[in-house]
């Protein structure tokens, strides 16, 4: 019963979202965007699971089969604008890292909130700054990037991983400087789509072992 409210959370949370970005946000970019940035808040709901099963079986892979119904690859031809915008099978991969990370990491509910910021709110801002403002290209493995979108993303995993390291041990390190160049450097190598997984398992495996 103890899990039930922080479940009944994470689904109410993101069914908000979903409304706002179906349909108060014009732009579809912005629209997914936006829901790709914010579902990463589910990381301060995470200490109220007392359920590794719970957390990982009933909030986070129920995503993997939703996101999938509404890809372009669905047998089931199910309409999301947020889909549409993306890159086919991106926001399934991002729900398969949720579902990793709380299963491996279920004792360490830290490690799996900076996977989660660092694939939301880091990656998040580096599609939408690269997207808006990159000028300045580059290009590694064949996929192309942008400078202004890789500062973003260090940036944004700074604020990100401080706001999470405070609220789960009330202080802050210097460390996670490092863990954002780390996140930032993997995003800028993993062609686009699969850094949702590779962002977030590879922040947070890192994560677990320095702090």
């Amino acid at each position: 019963m103890s899990d039930l409210i922080p479940l009944i959370s994470v689904y109410g949370y993101v069914a908000i979202l979903l409304l706002i970005s179906e349909n108060l946000i014009k732009n579809e970019v912005v629209s997914r965007k936006f829901l790709h940035i914010m579902v990463g808040n589910i990381a301060f709901i995470l200490p109220f699971f007392e359920s590794r099963f719970v957390m990982a079986f009933l909030a986070a892979f129920p995503f993997v089969i939703l996101t999938f119904l509404i890809s372009p690859y669905s047998p089931v031809k199910l309409t999301s604008r947020t889909s549409v915008a993306g890159h086919g099978l991106g926001l399934v991969y991002y729900s398969i890292a949720w579902t990793v990370l709380a299963y491996a990491f279920f004792d360490r509910p830290d490690a799996i909130a900076v996977g989660i910021m660092a694939m939301s709110y880091g990656d998040g801002f580096a599609s939408l700054v690269g997207w808006k403002y990159g000028r300045t290209k580059y290009r590694i493995f064949g996929d192309e990037k942008s400078v202004e979108g890789s500062i973003a993303m260090f940036l944004s995993c700074i604020a990100a991983f401080s706001a999470v390291y405070f609220y789960y041990h009330g202080s802050v390190s210097l460390s996670l400087i490092s863990l954002a160049a780390f996140a930032t450097l993997v995003e800028a190598i993993t062609p686009k789509g699969l850094d949702n997984l590779s962002v977030s398992i590879l922040t947070a495996v890192l994560y677990f072992w320095i702090a």
